[in-house]
């Protein structure tokens, strides 16, 4: 899964710059928000599923006891030389098992939607339930509609991408494919130093009725779905999902594993 996650996409391939394009602390802000909100008393615990290299959601290390997993060997190395006091690990969001419940779940920056088959976010939902004890918040960030670009074959649009480390045109355009609910993004990098990169990121659209059925399946109550801008009405593409366990560690859903496709 790693290796089609690098070839898909030129940041995880180049850890700095995932970096800096992932550098916003808003998703930190609101995920702290939400585990105040409706996390249990006293929430000492997290566990970050798809941290990358640990630049957003670490910053809630100075807050809780923080444990990030990530299945990119490349960003996990990149973050702990970066951020030497976080515990970053290597590892799969379908089969992970750290073998202790947590106070509070994060799976944002639509890691989900890189899992395209019902038996992959099946493995991906018992994940959370293996990790959670009656009161553990879960908190999503994912697909939930595609976007108006691809639902409309909207032609290639062109934006600037400026860090530290890149400067470049980026043109973008995107297709849908209903049946299997995957939104395919393609991005043409032309780099001000005359070179070139392509991507090709395939990402799955779970619909908010599709989410609530996987939650109650794993032993979670839907307690809210939140518009990525943070406010409004939920009209996609992007939401953030809350839900609270209510199932006894050890009554967990069968959990099967497979490849991304």
């Amino acid at each position: 899964m790693e290796q089609e996650l690098a070839r898909s996409n030129i940041s995880y391939r180049n850890p700095r710059l995932y970096d800096e394009l992932q550098a916003d602390n808003a998703a930190t802000a609101l995920c702290t928000a939400l585990i105040e909100a409706y996390g249990p008393s006293g929430a000492q615990t997290v566990l970050d599923l798809g941290c990358g290299t640990g630049q957003a959601l670490g910053h809630l290390a100075r807050r809780f006891t923080y444990v990030g997993i990530d299945v990119q060997p490349l960003l996990i190395d990149y973050g702990r030389q970066v951020r030497p006091t976080l515990d970053l690990q290597v590892g799969d969001l379908r089969e992970t098992r750290l073998g202790r419940s947590v106070d509070a779940i994060i799976c944002v920056g639509n890691v989900l939607a890189y899992l395209h088959t019902t038996a992959d976010l099946t493995s991906a939902f018992a994940t959370f339930a293996a990790h959670a004890h009656p009161g553990t918040v879960l908190i999503l960030g994912t697909l939930v509609a595609a976007s108006p670009a691809a639902l409309h074959s909207a032609a290639p649009v062109t934006q600037r991408v400026d860090t530290a480390t890149a400067h470049a045109s980026v043109t973008v355009r995107h297709e849908w494919n209903l049946h299997h609910q995957i939104e395919t993004t393609y991005r043409h990098w032309r780099f001000d130093d005359g070179t070139e990169a392509e991507d090709c990121i395939r990402r799955r659209v779970v619909f908010p009725r599709e989410l609530e059925l996987y939650l109650n399946t794993a032993g979670f109550d839907l307690l809210e779905i939140i518009p990525d801008g943070h406010g409004g009405e939920v009209t996609g593409p992007g939401a953030y999902i809350v839900a609270r366990s209510t199932r006894h560690r050890g009554n967990t859903v069968q959990s099967s594993s497979g490849s991304v496709g």
